[in-house]
């Protein structure tokens, strides 16, 4: 049980196990003995073209995925269409969802196709990968060992940038890109991996017998008793705080020398408020607490516009170079290691909405926070009531 693994990891402030295996559709693949014969396998006709959906449902490591001998081509993110980007090797973090195409052109036979981690930190991680086989149909010695693709690099932080900064929407006719222009709400986050004093009387088995922690704006989530969707929607006092900062609570040098700064973390519940059809930018800076690494930041209830992206702390210069045209529109973005993200979007969708990273382990240490999008005047943009057949909480 995943869960009682990260319970585990909480109870005693260290890291959670690692896995054992990563997996495509279940299975491992043929380098694990239990999934010898059970090795996931796409037949595929020559000459056809498939679409693959790739989901990512992993927990604490982005994926690069690529298949031997074979281009594969982008053209969908998160729900949305991109503009076609063919390519050698894709990076998907957790929480992302990809579609791709790849053709049968080449000579029949038997590639693998392969997921192995990308991992920028020095975090513990499972460096194994996870494999597939795309099979061709036909006549051909089919005990011969597949081909294995060439993918970059465990610790290839260049690659998996030169991927992603490529992601374009297809901003067509049809669909068209509606990035916001009109900014009425810029909000600036940091974005930390920290560490929590060990409680009295308790021994902890996080760096140097403290606690693990993470933090937006130095603020560590602590999920309350009482849903704050519940305490919203009924206007309960005490659930939760209305005061999570439009900015960090002091400015430093995010990505150089921290040594000299505290990792604690304010342990506390507290919520962002955004007003009706605001138009946001959320600064998204990665810090060089803690350990720190790509982390991808996901919202629910909307998807947005990622408009920039880069290395080093953010500087409003890069305003002028932010891609308002057709930047990719997604629900999960990587945050590159030491850098920052600026996403935008139109809060036209009321309601009470979680924002996390998207490594577990980050977000069970207080990686989060909620964006409470107040009502609409309209009572189509309004927060529904709960069904009548709600289950109650237990």
């Amino acid at each position: 049980d995943t869960k009682d693994i990260i319970d585990e990891a909480l109870a005693t402030g260290g890291d959670p196990d690692l896995s054992v295996a990563y997996t495509i559709n279940g299975q491992p693949g043929d380098s694990y003995s239990c999934s010898n014969d059970s090795t996931y396998n796409l037949t595929a006709v020559q000459g056809k073209t498939y679409l693959l959906r790739i989901i990512h449902s992993g927990l604490n490591e982005e994926m690069f995925f690529g298949i031997a001998d074979h281009n594969i081509t982008v053209v969908g993110m998160d729900g949305a269409y991109l503009k076609p980007l063919n390519t050698e090797y894709l990076m998907i973090t957790p929480g992302q969802t990809m579609d791709v195409l790849v053709t049968a052109n080449q000579t029949p036979g038997r590639y693998y196709m392969v997921f192995s981690p990308f991992v920028d930190t020095n975090a513990p991680s499972n460096d194994n990968v996870t494999r597939g086989i795309f099979q061709y149909t036909g006549t051909y010695n089919q005990s011969e060992t597949p081909v294995l693709p060439e993918l970059p690099g465990l610790t290839n932080k260049s690659d998996a940038g030169n991927f992603t900064i490529q992601l374009r929407s297809l901003n067509s006719a049809e669909h068209p890109s509606t990035v916001p222009t009109n900014i009425t709400r810029n909000i600036t986050i940091t974005v930390s991996v920290n560490q929590q004093p060990c409680p009295t009387n308790q021994t902890c088995n996080g760096p140097d017998g403290s606690m693990h922690s993470a933090s937006l704006n130095n603020i560590s989530f602590s999920a309350p008793s009482i849903s704050i969707l519940q305490a919203y929607y009924n206007n309960l006092q005490g659930v939760y705080n209305k005061t999570f900062p439009d900015t960090p609570p002091f400015v430093f040098d995010y990505t150089g020398n921290v040594s000299a700064l505290g990792e604690a973390a304010n342990v506390t519940t507290e919520v962002l408020m955004i007003n009706h059809n605001e138009e946001v930018e959320i600064r998204f800076q990665g810090t060089n607490l803690g350990a720190a690494e790509n982390h991808p930041m996901h919202l629910h209830g909307y998807s947005f516009y990622v408009v920039g992206m880069g290395d080093g702390n953010f500087s409003d210069s890069y305003v002028s170079q932010y891609n308002t045209v057709d930047p990719p529109f997604v629900n999960t973005v990587g945050l590159p290691k030491n850098g920052w993200t600026a996403i935008r979007f139109k809060a036209d969708n009321p309601g009470v909405w979680f924002m996390h990273c998207h490594l577990e382990r980050h977000a069970s240490w207080g990686m989060d926070t909620v964006i409470v999008v107040k009502d609409g005047p309209n009572d189509d943009q309004k927060v529904l009531p709960p069904p009548d057949d709600v289950p109650p909480c237990s």
